[in-house]
């Protein structure tokens, strides 16, 4: 998948969205992300490319500061735009902020764009690519993207590509990631199949002990059948269970997000 065109087109309806917020008046509610207005949505975007291009740009061996990468990324003028801490953000989306965001994630775009995705960078993951960033980046800006959509009307769904990569990056590197970070409960031998109704794909995922293993196959605990967009926005968080066809053990499904703690 051309991973580099799914990020231009995903932080440019984002941009849309949240201009079309800004052009209608006080920034709305963002009903997927609790607590934050359109403004801290946009802000917190803006605040991830950063700390990518920081990382991509500078070569570095490990996160920037976040304190001084916006006092050396973002403008001087920053009246109106979030405080950390302090949310939500009352009143429109400040001009600035909105450039701000369009100005950074066109700078990230370029550096994907000039890196071959094999090249060395520093990750939260095993991985140390840029290839990483760019795969993650594209989940990001288009889980955005439908909480941007969804905060102003209806949100369009999730490209299949970007979709499909997404659950497969959730099962194989941001489950273990959450479960380690969260300190989640060990599994007892729960197994989740995730079926694709629009096309190829089937993850059965089991959860033993500390561990997380992914394969296919028909023996599981409850299955979970949908578009590919559903199944990454249900592991998302961002539709209910309820908007796919569940079969099996729904006891079992109950258990996914205390197995998988959001973050």
């Amino acid at each position: 998948m051309d991973a580099a065109a799914h990020f231009h087109r995903e932080v440019r309806a984002f941009h849309d969205a949240a201009r079309r917020a800004a052009e209608a008046g006080d920034a709305p509610v963002v009903p997927s992300c609790p607590d934050w207005t359109m403004s801290d949505l946009v802000f917190h975007l803006a605040a991830v490319h950063r700390f990518v291009i920081a990382i991509i740009r500078d070569r570095l061996d490990g996160p920037p500061d976040p304190a001084e990468l916006a006092r050396a990324e973002f403008p001087a003028d920053t009246a109106g735009w979030p405080v950390s801490g302090r949310h939500p953000t009352p009143g429109p989306i400040p001009a600035t902020l909105l450039a701000a965001f369009e100005e950074g994630a066109a700078r990230l775009e370029a550096l994907f764009r000039q890196h071959s995705p094999d090249e060395p960078a520093w990750t939260w993951s095993r991985e140390h690519t840029v290839g990483f960033w760019l795969r993650m980046q594209t989940i990001e800006a288009a889980v955005h993207r439908w909480d941007a959509e969804n905060a102003v009307g209806a949100a369009g769904p999730i490209h299949e590509e970007i979709a499909v990569d997404a659950i497969t990056q959730t099962f194989e590197v941001m489950a273990p990631a959450r479960r380690a970070w969260t300190s989640a409960p060990p599994g007892a031998g729960e197994r989740f199949r995730f079926l694709r109704a629009d096309g190829p794909g089937d993850w059965v995922v089991c959860f033993d002990g500390e561990h997380v293993r992914v394969g296919d196959g028909t023996d599981f605990d409850v299955e979970l059948t949908g578009t590919a967009s559903d199944l990454m926005l249900f592991l998302w968080r961002r539709i209910p269970a309820d908007a796919l066809a569940v079969r099996g053990d729904k006891a079992v499904l109950d258990r996914y997000f205390d197995l998988v703690p959001p973050v």
